[in-house]
């Protein structure tokens, strides 16, 4: 997979997995990386799809409707391309954060719901239920921040409301920032999401 890796200061803090939204690239939330956890070394990784040119993680049939099998598919692939970068950069493989956004948040979703312990913490900024019907590893030292919108046209409320209950079921420790901003990043939310990070 495309991806830029860069070795941080402070091998204590994790390892930074950074999966940007449709259109995204590798090296699109970098810069969200240096304010969410100063000093972790960081991994940036392209998806391996194209949607009219632009890059995602997984197909999709329509807006809001996932390719589950695609989805599936490139969970595994995703994983075991973690494992390889892992050998590759000498970081430590259970200590691993999650950064998603939009399309790569939910793709970082998927990975918990289909992987115990992949990531100790996970930072899922508008994402959406990955898949429903199957059953959730024990997700109980997992911590997990959700940023929301109250208004977002594609990662609606109450799709929130149901990942975040997906995920404190399977035992994850569950912190959901909401705002007003739509489908859109907002400062705010990236603030928060860092002093979560940094409290973990």
């Amino acid at each position: 997979m495309i991806h830029v890796f860069r070795k941080g200061t402070d091998d204590t803090k994790p390892t930074l997995i950074l999966l940007h939204g449709t259109g995204g690239n590798e090296q699109d939330l970098l810069p969200l990386a240096d304010l969410l956890s100063p000093g972790s070394s960081v991994l940036g990784i392209r998806g391996n799809v194209l949607e009219n040119g632009m890059p995602r993680f997984f197909r999709r049939l329509a807006e809001g409707v996932f390719d589950e099998e695609d989805l599936v598919f490139r969970t595994q692939e995703l994983k075991a391309f973690l494992e390889e970068a892992a050998v590759k950069y000498g970081f430590d493989a259970a200590n691993l954060a999650a950064v998603g956004y939009s399309n790569g948040a939910n793709i970082a979703g998927s990975l918990l719901f289909h992987y115990q312990d992949i990531f100790r913490s996970a930072v899922l900024l508008h994402p959406m239920v990955p898949l429903r019907g199957i059953k959730l590893p024990d997700l109980a030292s997992t911590a997990v921040f959700i940023g929301a919108g109250t208004n977002d046209p594609i990662a609606a409320a109450a799709e929130t409301e149901e990942l975040e209950g997906l995920l404190q079921a399977a035992g994850a420790s569950v912190t959901t920032y909401w705002s007003n901003q739509g489908h859109r990043l907002s400062s705010g939310e990236a603030e928060a999401a860092g002093d979560w990070l940094q409290q973990r």
